[in-house]
């Protein structure tokens, strides 16, 4: 695993443009193809393996947390738990109400120790669009003859076709918050994908809608049968029409078992049932059993807000209206530094199967919403 410094190509913005990632420049750089990854497959495929791993380790985690009833440890109302379990036995069951079409792992990996899971981005994980078609549009222009560790476009597409094949449901209602480009612009990406694999799709922001007292409607009136929200659990939970989704008949992608999957506290339960696991750091509710060096999590976080890297007493913390919930304490594994920047490897999940990298780099070592995406290849 190294860096390579490059001449980002003349043309890259127009390019970028041209499959609809227009918000490559948010923030001042977003996109930046002046600097790439380059692994060996040996390391690619110790990345696909440990991918595989933890994602069935995690799902283990979530029938230990159901069986167990922990569910204040995450923080999770009463009102809230049937709904959990029942996608999560419909997910068991391979019934459409518990389809899960993706998710991304957060690694820690230079190259040579084994990678570390940081944390599970199992409900509205971003990013999509820029792992799948953007770096793969990058490496066929800048390096045809190598390789990339990236399935995503296909994949998604065999999922959806896969779940059109067991379901009911005539069409698919996607959504996001409207203000948000990075939100909409991943969102749009999904949606292609399922219309290249045959459904009907609607697209509307999540403050368009409506409930008519029987069921959810879109602002045309059209029932809502499954929607396809890139909006978290914990937002919708707190909505006041929150408890409608909890016993109405309209189905949700991600389902509502993923609250247990994409909460810090999930990595606790991780490291009760798997300690010394070669992919995982030791995290507790209390940061005692971890010394002087550990990372403090909200439970529930987004954009590497309210994070707190505790190095031999010092802290160094970013800010956010996160953490009333309450925090997790995790061991410091570092992010490998490549010059003056920070790498984190996004490992992508389609249904239950590795489907790519992609990696965001940061002068600073928290990985926060403005760091940057950077292409990579193997040899």
């Amino acid at each position: 695993m190294r860096r390579e410094l490059l001449t980002p190509r003349a043309d890259w913005a127009a390019q970028m443009d041209s499959i609809g990632f227009t918000y490559h420049s948010i923030d001042g750089t977003y996109w930046d193809e002046s600097r790439c990854y380059v692994f060996a497959e040996s390391q690619i495929d110790a990345l696909e393996s440990a991918t595989a791993e933890l994602h069935q380790m995690a799902l283990n985690a979530v029938q230990h947390v159901i069986s167990t009833r922990r569910y204040a440890e995450f923080a999770i109302a009463a009102e809230w738990q049937d709904a959990i379990e029942q996608s999560w036995n419909a997910f068991r069951s391979g019934r459409p109400d518990g389809f899960t079409l993706f998710g991304r792992m957060d690694l820690s990996y230079d190259g040579k120790a084994a990678s570390k899971l940081l944390e599970y981005n199992a409900d509205t994980p971003t990013a999509c669009l820029e792992a799948s078609v953007a770096q793969w549009q990058w490496l066929q222009s800048v390096r045809p003859s190598a390789d990339q560790f990236n399935s995503l476009h296909e994949q998604l597409i065999a999922a959806w076709k896969a779940m059109k094949v067991e379901s009911s449901v005539s069409r698919l209602h996607f959504a996001a918050v409207a203000d948000s480009s990075e939100d909409w612009g991943n969102l749009e990406y999904l949606r292609d994908t399922a219309m290249q694999a045959g459904w009907q799709t609607i697209a509307l922001p999540v403050a368009r809608i409506g409930w008519n007292g029987t069921r959810f409607v879109d602002e045309f009136n059209v029932p809502i049968d499954c929607l396809v929200k890139l909006y978290p659990w914990e937002w919708l939970v707190r909505e006041d029409f929150g408890p409608a989704i909890a016993r109405g008949s309209t189905s949700v992608i991600e389902p509502a078992w993923k609250m247990l999957l994409s909460n810090k506290a999930i990595l606790v339960v991780l490291w009760e049932l798997y300690p010394d696991h070669p992919n995982l750091l030791p995290a507790y509710f209390e940061p005692a059993l971890l010394g002087a060096s550990y990372v403090k999590k909200p439970l529930l976080a987004r954009e590497g807000c309210n994070i707190s890297l505790v190095i031999e007493g010092t802290a160094h913390e970013t800010t956010g209206e996160y953490g009333g919930e309450g925090y997790v304490y995790q061991a410091l594994a570092p992010l490998p530094k490549f010059g003056d920047d920070y790498a984190l490897i996004g490992s992508w999940i389609v249904g239950a199967e590795p489907a790519g990298i992609g990696i965001r780099e940061d002068a600073t070592p928290i990985t926060r919403n403005t760091s940057r995406f950077v292409p990579h290849y193997f040899e």
